[in-house]
């Protein structure tokens, strides 16, 4: 088993990623964080996997070590051409995709625009249906020092007020915690790119878009997530028809750190049922 930690220029931009490569495995898995997030999300869950499976694990701009330019469209669209285009360059035809909160939505359009390249979904908590910022938020975004707003108003409300707020147990919430999930903004460049994030971020994918969406998909959510809640996950299994949701007791919305064990497990039984499904 190798592991390598690299980056990749890709439409313009540095991506981060950590490349887990297993030699006795014919299936990789990519996953793909949420939003003020990095792959240190992942951190419980990659060490389960990467026993049974490759795993590729990456940053999505401008998030965790990968780029912050502000020439960088950061949409949902273009972000997923980014990962799909990083599949290609390491030559892997096809992976399952493992995507949280944000990471869901951009998930779902690479299932959406390469559908061939996704042997399947997993959608943890996935953002949906969140209609396009305010046209008067993506104005604001264009005046000078904007970032600046940006930088106050995640300061105001800090990391360990929102890891409150995303984890059920907060007896979970230690040092190590709090400063991996801090490291991301460390370096200023990010405010920047997130204003521009604020411009370029399209809407979720619409209930028609969804229903033509054939890849087979699990979701797992918390039973107590308070930023996407269970009823998100209902629409959402209703609206994709290959489906299946697990619900999660005793968690909130960051069930990759809260329940790595329940969530592998469930990974590895959709993946050998897909697998059955194909012998």
């Amino acid at each position: 088993m190798t592991e390598v930690g690299a980056i990749q220029q890709i439409n313009g931009t540095e991506l981060y990623y950590e490349y887990h490569q297993n030699e006795d495995s014919e299936e990789t898995i990519l996953l793909i964080h949420g939003f003020l997030s990095s792959s240190f999300s992942f951190r419980q869950l990659v060490p389960l996997l990467k026993k049974e499976y490759s795993v590729i694990s990456v940053d999505i701009p401008p998030f965790g070590k990968s780029g912050k330019t502000t020439t960088f469209k950061y949409s949902y669209h273009n972000m997923a051409k980014t990962v799909l285009q990083l599949l290609n360059i390491l030559g892997i035809q096809q992976a399952f995709v493992i995507g949280h909160s944000m990471g869901g939505q951009i998930s779902l359009n690479m299932a959406h625009l390469k559908p061939a390249a996704i042997k399947g979904a997993v959608l943890l908590c996935s953002s949906s249906y969140l209609k396009r910022i305010k046209n008067s938020m993506r104005y604001s975004s264009y005046l000078p020092f904007f970032h600046h707003y940006v930088k106050l108003y995640l300061a105001r409300s800090g990391v360990e007020e929102n890891l409150n707020r995303v984890v059920y147990n907060a007896q979970l919430i230690d040092k190590e915690m709090i400063d991996g999930y801090m490291q991301p903004f460390l370096n200023n460049d990010i405010f920047k790119a997130l204003t521009r994030m604020i411009r370029d971020r399209e809407g979720d994918l619409p209930t028609e878009i969804l229903q033509t969406i054939r890849v087979p998909c699990l979701l797992i959510w918390g039973e107590h997530d308070r930023v996407v809640p269970l009823h998100v996950g209902k629409r959402l299994h209703k609206d994709l028809p290959n489906s299946k949701l697990v619900v999660l007791k005793d968690a909130g919305h960051l069930v990759p750190e809260e329940k790595p064990e329940e969530v592998h497990h469930h990974i590895k039984s959709f993946i050998s049922s897909l697998e059955q499904v194909h012998v």
